[in-house]
């Protein structure tokens, strides 16, 4: 059973999401503070999922978000009123994986943390192609055994391609299978990971020009030669 760690300073917020949760096959686990979730993970307390809050006294969402991925691969989800794509796209930068504006859609909830746990399950398989090595339950991406500095983005996205080798990604393919929700990113911000992948590939030797290739006016794809 998947255990959901709820962090909302409003307790009616907290039994709300628990009476959602709970039916759908997920223990919950609640906290009223960013500071307590942090200290239950910095105790070696497993969670498979956490639902944060983003208007929080004392610790904001994105600060306890920031601290959690100094130590932690642990997937976030945040919860807020705020739905300005300047927030949207802070909170995927500093590394939560999805994004739900309150009042939320139960169901659609419920389907954004399985689409999130199905992802993560996924991203754990090991994928080698032509000496390089992208390892998801360990994140380490290699080329001939020498280790790749990617950004979590950037790991997402190679292994996706690595494990869809020839098929076409739109922009919008990328932008729901990686970043997670529909954002009002622009094309230029994936077009920026792209590129940065690109030069840290090419960096390590990696002939990455004759397979992560732009299909001008789609998207992208990873050609097999």
């Amino acid at each position: 059973m998947p255990k959901i760690m709820l962090v909302d300073d409003e307790a009616r917020m907290l039994d709300l999401l628990e009476l959602y949760l709970v039916p759908n096959g997920f223990q919950c686990v609640k906290f009223e503070a960013g500071e307590q979730a942090i200290r239950y993970l910095q105790n070696g307390d497993e969670a498979d999922l956490m639902l944060l809050d983003l208007m929080m006294p004392e610790k904001d969402g994105w600060e306890v978000c920031r601290e959690v991925r100094g130590f932690s691969n642990l997937p976030i989800i945040m919860l807020t009123a705020r739905n300005q794509s300047v927030d949207i796209v802070k909170g995927l930068n500093i590394g939560a994986d999805d994004y739900v504006t309150k009042p939320f859609n139960e169901a659609e909830l419920i389907a954004r943390i399985q689409a999130v746990l199905r992802r993560v399950k996924e991203e754990k398989a090991e994928v080698c192609y032509k000496g390089l090595a992208w390892n998801g339950e360990h994140r380490i991406l290699s080329y001939n055994n020498e280790p790749i500095s990617v950004t979590r983005k950037e790991f997402e996205l190679i292994g996706l391609f690595l494990k869809n080798v020839n098929r076409v990604f739109t922009r919008e393919d990328l932008l729901m299978m990686v970043w997670g929700m529909e954002a009002d990113i622009e094309d230029r911000t994936i077009d920026s990971h792209m590129r940065n992948l690109r030069d840290k590939l090419r960096k390590e030797g990696f002939p990455v020009e004759n397979h992560l290739q732009t299909v001008w006016g789609v998207g992208y794809k990873w050609v097999d030669e």
